[in-house]
C-alpha cells in the first residue's frame, strides 16, 4: 500500500488510483450499498414472480370452469366476473414484473459497472472487455448472451482474496486455464433461458383465444416466471459474495496501486 494512502471516508479502502482501461481512471468505491439495494431489489423481483404464479393459477382455474360441460350452452354473470378479475390480475401482475425488472435492472447495472471498475484497481491487465461493455453489452442484441458473463467472469477472478484461490485463472505458458464458476453459469444459464422461453410464452398467451389455448399459455408463462425466480435467487447469491470478496480484499489494502505495467497515480486524498 502506499505510504501516504489514507482510507476513503466511511469505508476503509485504500484509494488507488490506476490507468487499466482505454487509459480511463479507475479507483477503489465500496460496493456494499449498491449490493444492498440491488439484492432488495431482487427479493422485489421474486416476490413479483410469485404474485404472477399466483394469478396464473387463478386465470387457469377460470379457464377450467369455463370448459366444463355445465357452460355449454352459455355463461352466467357471475362466472364472466371471475374471468374478468382474473384477467385484471395477471395483467397488474405483468405490470409489477415489468416495473420490479426495470427498477432492478437499474441499480444492477450501477453496482455492476462499480465492482468492475474495483477489479481493474485489483487487476488492471486481465480484462478481456473495455469497461464499456460493462453497461452497453447488455442492450446490444446477440452480443448481449455472452458479454456480460465474460465480464462477470472477469471481475470474479480479479476479486478473489488470495492468489491460492480455486477461482484464480492460472497460467500455464501461453494459455490462461480458469477455473469452474458454478454460481455466475448457474445464474446465467436460468436467466437466458428465462428471456427465451419467457419470449415464447407471451407471443403465445397473446395469440391463445379458446380456453385451452389460455390455459396451455399461462401453463409456459409460470414455467418462465419460476426459471426467473430460480435465477434471481442466484443472482442474489453473487451479488453478495461478489461483494464480500470485494469488501475484503478492499480492506486487506489490496488495490491501493494496481499491479503491473501502465502508468499509475494516487488518487487525492479523500476521494
Amino acid at each position: 500500500m502506499a505510504a501516504n494512502a489514507r482510507p476513503a471516508p466511511g469505508t476503509g479502502y485504500a484509494p488507488g488510483l490506476g490507468y487499466a482501461s482505454g487509459g480511463l481512471p479507475a479507483h477503489l468505491r465500496s460496493p456494499v450499498g449498491l449490493s444492498r439495494a440491488t439484492t432488495a431489489l431482487l427479493g422485489v423481483v421474486v416476490a413479483a414472480d410469485l404474485y404472477s404464479l399466483w394469478a396464473g393459477t387463478v386465470v387457469q382455474g377460470v379457464m377450467e370452469e369455463l370448459r366444463s360441460p355445465r357452460h355449454a350452452f352459455g355463461y352466467g354473470t357471475d362466472l364472466m366476473r371471475d374471468a374478468e378479475r382474473a384477467d385484471t390480475l395477471y395483467a397488474v401482475s405483468g405490470w409489477l414484473q415489468a416495473a420490479a425488472l426495470v427498477a432492478t435492472c437499474v441499480v444492477f447495472l450501477c453496482w455492476f459497472h462499480r465492482v468492475r471498475v474495483n477489479a481493474e484497481v485489483f487487476e488492471p491487465h486481465q480484462h478481456s472487455k473495455a469497461r464499456g461493455w460493462t453497461v452497453g453489452g447488455w442492450f446490444v442484441p446477440v452480443v448481449n448472451l455472452w458479454f456480460p458473463r465474460r465480464i462477470a467472469l472477469d471481475i470474479w477472478d480479479a476479486s478473489v482474496e488470495s492468489p491460492a484461490a480455486p477461482d484464480r485463472p492460472v497460467r500455464l505458458g501461453a494459455a490462461t486455464t480458469r477455473a469452474a464458476h458454478p454460481l455466475i453459469n448457474g445464474w446465467w444459464t436460468l436467466w437466458v433461458a428465462s428471456l427465451f422461453f419467457g419470449r415464447w410464452a407471451t407471443s403465445a398467451y397473446w395469440e391463445a383465444e379458446a380456453a385451452d389455448e389460455v390455459d396451455a399459455a399461462i401453463s409456459r408463462m409460470m414455467f418462465s416466471d419460476a426459471l426467473d425466480i430460480a435465477a434471481a435467487v442466484l443472482a442474489i447469491l453473487f451479488v453478495r459474495r461478489l461483494t464480500r470478496m470485494q469488501d475484503a480484499k478492499a480492506r486487506a489494502g489490496a488495490g491501493a496501486v494496481p499491479s503491473g505495467p501502465g502508468p499509475v497515480r494516487e488518487a487525492p486524498a479523500g476521494t
